[in-house]
């Protein structure tokens, strides 16, 4: 049931992400079954799925947050899940933006943006606060460079997250559900800056639920279910009409809640879904992006 991404027009001939034959398990629950997914630079790469689907599992096992249990994983020519790899070295050039924002609460928005520079880059703070500023004005907050985090909106937390992973001038980007936990009146402004980043030509995988951004940004839309990539292709084929049944299911209740009534076929949850693991002390720590469980 697994598919494969493939490169649009004119993208490079080496994936930017390509993984292969992925498998992950939490004991004896098997999340992730034999994932085969490509992504190619300057391609933007939407999952989506029910929860428990394994899309959030599959983000975080890209740059190696969750160990995969089998199978092949290489951002560019590295292969992540090599033993000899410098997964560090490798991480670098990959952006994370999380459902939740985890922002330093005792740094001013500025500071937050400098510090990985400076530890991690060896940037001078000169250089690092002149990069951090060039990303606050990308996402629309210069004006905020001296507030803390608790004085800012959801969504105006989030554009410093995004900031914060551009300041690390990434090759590519990965966002879990960057909206899911954001007010619905929030919610715009942080697509409108993701919609951004597509059309500048960032390379981005993004887990989401917000059908209406993947339909307009995507350039595929992986559909994941039960631990498998059941459907992909261009968003408008995916979304607008979707070719298998499970497919058609989770976009009828997704996109027409009102109209899913008992007795409605598509009311029933699609054969296959499972219940969310419980993961690893490690998926709970806020430094490596943990969100309590969600898959």
């Amino acid at each position: 049931m697994s598919a494969s991404v493939s490169a649009r027009p004119g993208g490079s001939d080496r994936p930017a992400i390509s993984i292969q034959g992925l498998v992950k398990s939490f004991g004896p629950i098997e999340v992730l079954k034999k994932i085969n997914l490509d992504v190619h630079a300057g391609e933007v790469v939407c999952v989506i799925g029910p929860s428990g689907s394994g899309k959030s599992t599959l983000l975080r096992c890209v740059n190696l947050l969750e160990e995969p249990t089998g199978g092949k994983i290489f951002v560019g020519p590295d292969e992540m899940t090599d033993p000899d790899v410098d997964i560090d070295k490798v991480r670098r050039r990959i952006g994370m933006v999380f459902q939740q924002f985890n922002l330093f609460p005792h740094l001013t928005v500025l500071k937050n943006l400098t510090v990985a520079q400076i530890k991690v880059l060896k940037r001078s703070k000169g250089e690092a606060e002149k990069i951090a500023r060039e990303n606050l004005e990308r996402v629309g907050l210069a004006h905020r460079e001296d507030a803390f985090p608790a004085q800012l909106s959801g969504g105006q937390q989030q554009r410093v997250a995004i900031a914060r992973s551009l300041s690390m001038s990434p090759e590519l980007m990965l966002f879990d559900e960057p909206t899911s936990a954001l007010d619905p009146e929030l919610v715009g402004e942080v697509l409108a800056v993701m919609k951004g980043l597509a059309s500048e030509g960032m390379t981005m995988m993004v887990v989401t639920h917000e059908m209406a951004f993947a339909r307009d940004v995507a350039d595929r839309v992986v559909f994941m279910d039960g631990g498998y990539v059941v459907e992909e292709g261009p968003a408008e084929q995916v979304i607008g009409n979707p070719q298998h049944e499970r497919t058609q299911a989770f976009l009828a209740r997704v996109l027409n809640p009102t109209a899913v009534q008992e007795g409605d076929e598509f009311a029933a949850p699609p054969t296959g879904e499972i219940d969310a693991p419980v993961l690893p002390e490690t998926a709970l720590d806020p430094y490596r992006g943990g969100h309590g469980g969600v898959i």
